[in-house]
């Protein structure tokens, strides 16, 4: 099956709609990975407490 010019410029701006959400959306999963290991970071280099015994 061949496309039209029309459907070839469409496809091709549904594409480039696509990945600019995609990318959109994978910045803010980092951005959310980021945030989230700031928030372990201090939790995992607390020294350990001293076992009492």
């Amino acid at each position: 099956m061949q496309m039209t010019p029309e459907q070839l410029v469409e496809e091709y701006r549904d594409t480039v709609l696509e990945l600019h959400l995609t990318r959109r959306r994978v910045a803010a999963l980092e951005a959310q990975n980021a945030s989230l290991r700031a928030q372990l970071a201090p939790e995992t280099t607390e020294p350990a407490s001293p076992s009492e015994g």
